[in-house]
């Protein structure tokens, strides 16, 4: 953590932040963001991190990453990603959304859902249908086929900045307990792997095949 954000986490923990009529808070941690269930809501606060593929180390940074993720989500989600909303300090000194004073923090404001809909909650539960995965994946397929073109991303010098990054970030979790020897053979075969198609990959993206779509569509973000 490059911030302290435990007044703003413990007003977004707190029923009273949310109006008489909210009992609860539940909430959903990963390390990069919390999410406060709050009735038919759901309020994402980024962490206050920084880490060599992301910066959320001040309240601008999160603005920022606020938006975008709400522009970007809002194309496959548009009835669940509703705004962003500022935190600020009251009159009074205590924390409050949307007050006249500067913005400390933000969040994603979103539509509440039951967690059981989620893709991974009906693998689980032996409801992940044939014709359901059909129908996600034309879903899929038609949104990857207008999604924009992105000439300015990709290609072979793309992922090698990103084999670098991981190679930094497994080099310095020392606390993790990994041996360097094969931190070093995955490095090296990533880069010997990426010298023999990163022509291909160049081309693909002159030919319009890097698309902004979604890099994180797994079962538990479905």
């Amino acid at each position: 953590m490059t911030e302290d954000q435990q007044a703003v986490i413990a007003f977004l923990g707190d029923p009273s932040s949310y109006g008489p009529a909210i009992k609860r808070v539940d909430i959903i941690e990963t390390h990069i963001s919390l999410v406060f269930l709050a009735g038919d809501r759901a309020y994402k606060l980024k962490r206050a991190v920084k880490y060599p593929y992301l910066d959320f180390s001040s309240p601008e940074h999160r603005r920022r990453a606020c938006k975008a993720e709400l522009a970007l989500n809002r194309r496959t989600a548009p009835a669940l990603y509703l705004e962003v909303r500022a935190l600020t300090h009251m009159p009074d000194g205590n924390i409050g959304f949307a007050g006249a004073g500067p913005a400390i923090d933000w969040v994603v404001v979103m539509r509440r859902f039951e967690q059981s809909s989620l893709f991974d909650a009906l693998a689980q539960t032996g409801k992940l249908s044939v014709p359901l995965m059909y129908e996600l994946a034309g879903h899929i397929a038609d949104f990857h086929a207008i999604a924009e073109r992105r000439y300015d991303f990709g290609g072979g010098a793309a992922l090698a900045v990103i084999a670098e990054t991981n190679y930094r970030c497994l080099i310095e979790a020392q606390h993790a307990g990994f041996s360097r020897e094969p931190i070093e053979e995955i490095r090296n075969n990533w880069l010997q792997q990426l010298a023999a198609v990163g022509g291909l990959l160049d081309r693909r993206r002159a030919g319009g095949k890097v698309r902004r779509c979604h890099g994180d569509l797994h079962l538990r973000n479905i």
